[in-house]
């Protein structure tokens, strides 16, 4: 998903909304020692903060949750600006227990948010249409 994300980045900061400019994808940081990945690092200027989304393919844990909260932390203490907002973040996964991500998350949460996204397969019409694309793309830069 993060591959898809990524070769359609134009289209997905379309669908998010407004504002959003690119940063990072799987930005390393470093706590105590101990390397770790974020997947992707957005940055908002109309909200003025660092979005961080993770992404999932599985059902989401605690684990997941507490370590987003993890990344929103190291962002809000040693990436952002004393004039910027908290930073937010985005955990996008295929399955959830909406009663773990609640008791996950502090009641006054307004830095983390969860949500599940559909996978599914496309058609063959579908398939042969987007092969079809890209081979006019190809094709048009050629004969430009």
């Amino acid at each position: 998903m993060e591959g898809a994300i990524i070769t359609h980045l134009q289209d997905f900061l379309l669908e998010i909304g407004n504002g959003f400019s690119f940063v990072a994808r799987q930005k390393r940081i470093h706590i105590g020692g101990d390397e770790f990945s974020i997947y992707l690092v957005f940055y908002n200027r109309l909200l003025q903060c660092f979005v961080l989304f993770e992404i999932k393919t599985a059902k989401l844990t605690h684990q997941d949750i507490c370590q987003l909260q993890m990344y929103v932390n190291f962002y809000d203490r040693f990436e952002k600006q004393d004039f910027e907002n908290p930073t937010i973040g985005i955990l996008l996964c295929a399955d959830k227990n909406d009663a773990v991500v609640k008791i996950t998350l502090p009641e006054n949460n307004k830095s983390i948010v969860a949500s599940k996204y559909q996978l599914y397969l496309p058609t063959e019409q579908q398939l042969i249409a987007e092969v079809q694309k890209e081979i006019d793309r190809m094709d048009q830069k050629e004969r430009e």
